[in-house]
């Protein structure tokens, strides 16, 4: 049985997520974490205790892992106290910059703990990286569009970052903004040009376009509901125990041939 913390409880995703953990025989939510009082967020009702801080969680229950579906200004915080505790953490909340990637990645070697960052947690999302992985080698340019609701606080999202940067063989995407003119570099020099469209009525999707002479290829993932986040979630949750060090991503969990060796940390 492998004991769960999750912290932003109360919002959209932590409270779906609290629900989909307490149907499966194999994990305990032994504890929530949200300063916000229940009635604010309108959660589903959870068995699991409510606490503000994950300082209180840990003093009333054992955890095994922690999943940190907060905001982005407050993960880095959040994420750096469940290392500090010694707790294999899953991170679903985007924002981080790759410095606090950095200071969290120390300090999960520095407490032992496991660091799983996943920018999405769609399984079909995780295969469409793979594949937009696999057609860079093969087109010279490239653009993405991703598309998310409308009060989603970061542009452009983690899910199109981490695309990018995987397209790029693992550098630093250069990436221009949606009302530039100017065209994308190429994918040899890292530009990937990212354009993020925000909407009511939109959940989650990305697509990714590549040209070349007198073709194209058009990769695209839609995430129709946050259900589709739960099967990657909990696939995070089971893994993250056996892990060590710092882990970016699903990709390197879905299966032992993925060829990716930019997980890793």
């Amino acid at each position: 049985m492998i004991r769960v913390v999750v912290m932003g409880a109360l919002g959209r995703m932590g409270s779906l997520l609290c629900a989909t953990i307490e149907r499966e025989d194999d994990l305990e939510l032994v504890a929530r974490v949200d300063p916000a009082e229940p009635g604010d967020a309108g959660a589903p009702v959870s068995s699991a205790p409510l606490f503000a801080t994950l300082d209180e969680a840990l003093a009333a229950t054992r955890v095994d892992v922690a999943v940190d579906f907060t905001v982005p200004a407050s993960v880095f915080g959040s994420v750096a106290g469940a290392l500090t505790a010694g707790l294999a953490t899953v991170v679903g909340t985007t924002g981080l910059s790759d410095e606090q990637v950095e200071l969290l990645a120390d300090l999960a070697v520095e407490h032992h703990a496991a660091l799983l960052i996943v920018p999405n947690f769609a399984l079909g999302a995780v295969l469409l990286m793979r594949f937009a992985t696999q057609a860079a080698r093969y087109f010279p340019v490239a653009e993405i569009i991703e598309l998310h609701e409308q009060d989603k606080v970061d542009a452009p999202s983690g899910t199109s970052l981490r695309t990018a940067r995987l397209m790029t063989e693992g550098g630093a995407s250069h990436v221009h903004g949606a009302g530039e003119q100017r065209p994308s570099r190429g994918l040899s020099s890292g530009g990937v040009r990212i354009h993020s469209v925000r909407l009511p009525g939109l959940v989650a999707h990305q697509e990714v376009l590549f040209g070349g002479d007198g073709e194209t290829l058009s990769l695209r993932h839609d995430s129709l509901s946050r259900e589709s986040f739960m099967a990657g979630a909990l696939l995070a949750i089971r893994r993250a125990p056996t892990l060590s060090g710092t882990t970016v991503g699903l990709e390197g969990l879905l299966a032992d041939d993925t060829g990716d060796d930019e997980t890793r940390r």
